[in-house]
């Protein structure tokens, strides 16, 4: 099959690399230097340093050229959420499309497939999410993902492309709640950051955090994460899967994830400017914090640890002030 992956980041890169060991794949990328100098070197230093990218792998600056090498194929968009709404306008009506970003849109507070809605786009689309992390795909390490599309011979593409000795592409057809789910872990996966990243203080107030407090913020993010789900149209079960549950421990607790590292660097008094600069990627749970909780307001679900994680992103409270917070609301039924 002819596989088109627009955007040469770790995550699109990646995934490129996976579908060219059986694939026809061109790599779209957006600097035409740094697609220049991927071809050449066969590499992308930038994102995946110390992993060799496969000759078959072809990289390219010419877009209509990925497009129209798509055209029978699968088109795959591995731009940040930021990105998404200009991509998808960009494209024929009628293409189908899978995209990789999980997010809110910023302003519209938008998932991906109300996006493409809104564009009046007629043709078929999904997203492919999971708990991954790029480097760890790209060395060859297995990996289970899903993929969610509004067309059954969509997603039996995405499957054909993907699935493989390392990598097992599970089907779904709740979009909303896969959406979700790789969207709303990224915010809690800062919470979880900031939590180990207080400073461990035996004569602090409230005492410095530990694996039990962990355990608790990660169960009832994934509460907070369903309730929006569901008032979203999404179907609970998603969110014991791969893109809920298994997404949300992955990005929370793994030393890969620029969204804890995030949390972890709020938490040692490093100021947010700063570590966005540092970081060189796109941290999506920084982005999308405000637009969960307002999406969330606008629904009449009450998101607590989201909460949180916004005020302290936006300087509003203290890590320590915004766990005394959590620890100080009423009992109540689990839920």
């Amino acid at each position: 099959m002819k596989v088109a992956v627009l955007g040469a980041g770790a995550w699109g890169t990646a995934l490129a690399l996976a579908a060219a060991h059986r694939h026809d794949t061109l790599l779209w990328a957006r600097d035409a230097a740094q697609a220049a100098e991927m071809a050449q070197t066969h590499a992308n230093r930038r994102y995946l340093p110390g992993v060799p990218l496969p000759a078959a792998l072809r990289v390219g600056h010419d877009f209509d050229a990925a497009l129209a090498h798509a055209e029978a194929g699968l088109l795959v968009l591995a731009t940040p959420m930021a990105a998404l709404r200009d991509m998808l306008q960009r494209l024929p009506p009628a293409q189908g499309v899978v995209w990789l970003c999980k997010g809110f849109e910023a302003g519209t507070g938008l998932l991906g497939h109300e996006m493409a809605r809104e564009t009046g786009r007629p043709g078929p689309s999904g997203i492919l999410s999971g708990p991954s992390f790029a480097l760890e795909v790209a060395r060859g390490q297995p990996t289970a993902l899903v993929v969610a599309a509004s067309d059954d011979a969509l997603a039996a593409q995405a499957v054909a492309v993907f699935h493989g000795e390392t990598l097992r592409v599970y089907r779904s057809d709740d979009i909303v709640g896969v959406e979700v789910g790789g969207a709303v872990k990224n915010v809690l996966a800062i919470a979880v950051g900031i939590l180990d990243g207080m400073p461990q203080r035996a004569d602090a107030w409230p005492l410095s955090p530990g694996l039990n407090a962990r355990a608790a913020l990660i169960t009832r993010g994934l509460a907070e994460m369903t309730r929006l789900g569901v008032a979203l149209g999404a179907r609970p079960d998603t969110f014991m899967g791969l893109s809920g549950l298994g997404d949300l421990v992955l990005t929370a607790t793994g030393d890969l994830s620029r969204n804890r590292r995030v949390g972890l660097l709020l938490a040692a008094g490093h100021p947010l400017s700063q570590i966005l600069v540092d970081l060189g990627h796109v941290a999506e749970g920084v982005l999308s914090a405000g637009q969960v909780l307002a999406r969330a307001r606008s629904l009449g679900v009450q998101m607590p640890i989201t909460e949180a994680v916004v005020g302290v992103l936006e300087g509003q409270l203290l890590p320590a002030e915004a766990l005394a917070r959590l620890m100080a609301r009423d009992a109540r039924a689990e839920s």
